[in-house]
Formats: C-alpha cells, structure tokens, sequence
C-alpha cells in the first residue's frame, strides 16, 4: 500500500503533452486484443473501434469520471457470436448482436438489484479468498494469448519485453510512465527493418471512411428478421452474461487494489455494472462486439502509477479518431503480433500480481484449509479448463458454453457460501477488511 502514495492520480499537472502520450500508451494496449475481436468473428474493426471509445466515454459518464477503465471487446462473448454465426457469415451476425445486446440487459437487472439491496450483500459473497485467486487467474489465462503471439517471432518480443523493463526500472521522469508505448514504438520499428511487417494494407486503405454500415447492424433485422433465429439467438448468448458479469466484479477489484481506491463502494458497482452493460447493448445493436472492463489497461496502471481516469479517455478519443481513418486502423493492425505479446506478457502479469497483492494487503491466511481449498479450486478450475477448452451442456437443446474463469468463479463463490468459517476465522476476516478500507480512506 505504501508504493501507492507515489501514485498519480491528477495526470493534468503532467502537462498536455505527456497526457496524450499516456493516452496513446493506453490505446496501444487496448488496441491488439480489441481488434482481435473482430478479426475472430468477422465484424468491423473500425465499428468495433468508434463503440469501444464511445463506450468508455458512456462507461466514465455513468461512473462519475472516478474509474480508470478501458472498455474493449470482450472475448467471453466470442463462442456466441460462432454459434449463429459460424463462419462470420455477414447476414447472421446481427442476430448475434441482437443476443448479446439482450445479455447486457441482465447487467442492468443486476445494476438495479445492487442498487436496491447495496453492494455488501453482493459483495458477501466475493471476498479477498474469491477476487484475489479470480484476479490471478484472469491475468494468467490471458498469459496464454501472449505467448501464442511473442512465438510468431520472439526476437521483436524481447525487444518489446525489454524496453518495458529497462524503462520502468531505469527510466526516469516521462520515460519511466512510458514504457508501454516505447516498447511498442521500439518492437515495431525493429520488425520493420527486419522486413516483418507488411505495409500493402495501409497503402490500399483510404484516408478517411465511415465505421459503420446500417446493413451490419441490428436495425436491419426490424424487416424481414427471421423470428426462430432471433430467438435461437437470444436464449443462445443471454446466459452468458452470468460469467461476463462475475469477471466484471473481479476486473473492478482489480483495478480497485492496484489504484488504492474502493471503486466497489465509490462510484458502486452498480454503476461500473450499468455502464458496461449500456455499453455492450448499445455496441451490439451498431454491430460492434460485446465492451467489458480491460485487463490490458489496469495492467498499464499498474506500471505507470499513473491512475487518472483522463488518461483513459484521451485513449477513447483515439479510439474514436482512428475508426474514421482506415488508413491509420491499418497501420495499427500492421503491428506485428509478437510486439503486441511482448508488451502483453508484461501486463498480464502485472494483473496477476494485483491479484497476489490483493491476498496479501487483506491478510487471507491460506495456513486455513477452507481458504486453500477456495484458492486450490478458483485457481486450478480457472487455469485448467482454459487451456482444456470450454465447458459446454445443452439445456433444452441449447448448447450453454462456459469459460474456466466462470466455472473457477461461481465454485469459489459457492464454496465460500457452504464452508464454514470459525469464529475466529470470521472476527480476524472483519477486522482485516475493516482496517483495510481505513487504510484506502486515509490514502484517498
């Protein structure tokens, strides 16, 4: 906690300038997994692109500017959009929007239940032995993705890897705040002159293009919509809301433990809910992929110390910018896929140690066999079935598809509801809690 004083947390004193090259770190990190979306479902990176700035803009306004989040695209979502559409067939993906769009309303249900009741008698039910292994195992199953992407050419990786490093560590004033984007600038230069990256796309690309068409939308499904498809649809991608939201919680956990500040109680969590679901629903219906929280961006705060939520939203008009310049979209997606896993290998590593650290500051005694079978199952449930694969079951003939980092979050949830917890155990989980939230009062 003592490292977090050193935080920044009005990034205006930084100067203009630095702001905006803080904004572009934050899109460059953003920006791989973000496109990779669409790349994987056949929507529209520059669709794709315009929702995810908007929808962080939308995401900041409801959370009253406090919340130092990204809203990118959302993988929970990816085998949805592969059941309607599987092959990225244009004409059925809006039936796959319209389904997603109808899970980000069980954001709002949830949003309005918290409101009612109040976030302690949700957040019972995910305390530091739940959050803490869950926030490890979204770093480390994303691990996976990066590795996959520093072995296409691990020489621009460690290129990559190592002037993050250099720079966090020796760097100093703006350089040492930086050092995403330089080892960005410095991996993809170096791939250039290697001859590995391809520039044709941005040579074809326009200068200047709209990043939606209305044919791609939800809207067009008003006349002529196939009715048994909509809802094949629907009951397809709704449930899968149930896990997106519990990862909800831990993102914002996460972000709440590396700024030092309870986002759960102030903004709440109903508002973090309410805006990423408003996100999600109003992206679907343009056609672009499902928003959630980004560990990328968490991770670059985690780095940098720099927890202004401004910083944030100048990577959101970025964002914007560039989804009405294919040109530029094609320069960034020209980046080579080893840069993008270098920097990343970093960052999700970066969220597992939040998580670490969030076990640590709430003092989880893990010498208890009830916490060490929570952790053990979050941990090995999470990590294990995401490199398995998926678990999939049909209820009423709809096949329902689940992550391991849902199925790791719903036991520890579960576990941590049926165990019991000694006396002892409960008075020193109070008092642990209790001081810690003293100690992020007096910091704030």
């Amino acid at each position: 906690m003592g490292e977090q004083k050193t935080g920044i947390y009005d990034a205006k004193k930084l100067g203009l300038p630095r702001l905006i090259i803080l904004g572009l770190q934050h899109m460059f990190a953003m920006f791989g997994a973000t496109v990779l979306v669409p790349a994987l479902t056949g929507l529209s990176v520059s669709a794709t692109l315009l929702f995810a700035g908007l929808g962080t803009f939308l995401f900041h306004m409801i959370t009253k500017r406090k919340v130092p989040a990204f809203l990118g695209s959302s993988f929970a979502f990816i085998g949805g959009y592969a059941a309607i559409a599987p092959n990225g067939e244009r004409e059925l993906l809006p039936y796959a929007c319209l389904g997603v769009a109808t899970a980000g309303l069980l954001y709002l249900v949830l949003s309005a239940l918290i409101k009612i009741f109040g976030h302690k008698k949700v957040m019972r039910f995910f305390p530091p032995i739940v959050t803490g292994p869950i926030i490890i195992a979204i770093g480390l199953t994303l691990s996976k993705s990066a590795l996959d992407n520093c072995k296409t050419n691990w020489g621009v990786a460690l290129i990559a890897i190592l002037i993050v490093i250099i720079c966090n560590i020796y760097g100093k004033g703006m350089v040492k705040i930086i050092p995403v984007l330089l080892g960005v600038v410095a991996s993809f230069a170096f791939a250039a002159l290697i001859g590995e990256v391809d520039f044709t796309p941005v040579r074809e690309a326009a200068w200047i293009g709209l990043p939606v068409s209305l044919d791609d939308t939800v809207f067009g499904l008003v006349q002529g919509g196939d009715r048994s498809l909509i809802l094949t649809s629907i009951i397809t991608i709704m449930p899968i809301a149930l896990a997106t939201m519990i990862e909800h919680i831990g993102d914002i956990s996460a972000i709440s433990s590396t700024t030092g500040q309870n986002f759960i109680e102030d903004p709440g969590l109903h508002r973090t809910l309410l805006g990423d679901g408003l996100a999600t629903i109003i992206a679907s219906f343009f056609g672009a992929p499902a928003n959630t929280t980004y560990g990328e961006n968490t991770g670059v705060l985690s780095l940098t110390k720099v927890y202004d939520p401004l910083v944030v939203r100048i990577a959101a008009y970025f964002a914007i910018i560039i989804s009405f310049s294919p040109k530029f979209a094609a320069l960034i997606s020209a980046m080579p896929a080893a840069t993008i896993g270098g920097v990343s290998i970093v960052l999700y590593g970066m969220i597992s140690s939040v998580g670490v650290r969030n076990l640590v500051e709430n003092k989880v005694d893990l010498s208890r066999s009830r916490n060490l079978i929570i952790a053990a199952l979050v941990l090995g449930l999470s990590i294990g079935i995401n490199y398995s694969g998926s678990i999939m079951f049909e209820v009423g003939g709809v096949t329902i598809t689940l992550s391991g980092l849902a199925i790791g979050a719903i036991v520890g949830i579960i576990l941590n509801a049926l165990l019991p917890i000694e006396e002892t155990e409960y008075s020193d989980m109070i008092k642990n809690r209790m001081e810690a939230e003293t100690e992020q009062e007096e910091q704030a």
